[in-house]
């Protein structure tokens, strides 16, 4: 059985939702929105997650000790995604072969979308797959860039595609699973050179390319459930969504 471990991106102020709190403490049908995303990571790695924390850090782990038994770690500078995980890392159990990165800001994630990642993820015997979703209008997220055979070249931001590759509606949605190797090595290799001077998990992409690994990419249709949230006007939008898919349930 290839064990899994969860990495829970949580440590973000989130500035642009204007508020005093966390960005993850935010409130989705009246439970925060990283309690969302742990208990749907649950399904496929209930004694193994593991939840960055920074900004707050303290309001975000009584929070989440409120209702859930998981392990911290904590991020001194907000230095990027994958400075996040890098800190994450050392408490992953020696057992562990595979990491799930979620981020904590993407409430609307299903169980089932995290469980069929995996799934791919492990069969296809991937370093790195990624979860990707179509979307009608891919203006400001990272393009999905694949070759013929599907394999992952490139996560391409916006300000660095060409124009033909604008036009990709296959887009990042922070989403990933690693073997745990790869992952290890790759954050050493990965570089800060950027205008935010950060070090960003999708770099792991090119590091997976030259090393000639095997990267997947999971298409979703459902774009709504891999929203993040990064302003106030987006959690109206999610709570809606919520509600929406609540109501057509019951």
């Amino acid at each position: 059985m290839n064990k899994i471990a969860v990495i829970i991106l949580a440590a973000g102020k989130g500035s642009r939702m204007k508020s005093d709190l966390a960005k993850v403490l935010h409130k989705v049908a009246g439970k925060s929105m990283v309690n969302h995303v742990i208990e749907a990571a649950m399904q496929v790695a209930s004694g193994h997650i593991h939840v960055v924390v920074g900004h707050q850090a303290e309001k975000v782990q009584k929070e989440i000790q409120k209702k859930h038994n998981v392990q911290f770690a904590f991020q001194k500078e907000l230095l990027g995604t994958g400075d996040a995980v890098r800190v994450a890392l050392p408490g992953v159990d020696a057992s562990i072969d595979h990491v799930l990165v979620l981020c904590g800001d993407v409430p609307l994630i299903k169980k089932k979308t995290i469980a069929d990642l995996v799934s791919t993820h492990l069969h296809q015997m991937a370093d790195l797959t990624v979860l990707a979703a179509k979307v009608k209008d891919p203006t400001g997220y990272g393009r999905i860039i694949q070759n013929n055979d599907g394999q992952l070249l490139a996560i391409r931001e916006e300000a660095d595609a060409t124009d033909l590759e604008r036009q990709i509606n296959i887009v990042n949605s922070g989403i990933f699973c690693f073997e745990k190797g790869f992952l290890e090595s790759g954050l050493g290799r990965i570089q800060n050179n950027n205008s935010q001077g950060e070090y960003y998990l999708t770099d792991l992409v090119e590091v997976a390319v030259q090393n000639k690994s095997k990267t997947l990419v999971k298409i979703t249709d459902d774009a709504e459930q891999v929203m993040g949230v990064n302003t106030i006007e987006q959690l109206t939008r999610i709570n809606t969504a919520f509600h929406k898919a609540s109501n057509e349930l019951s």
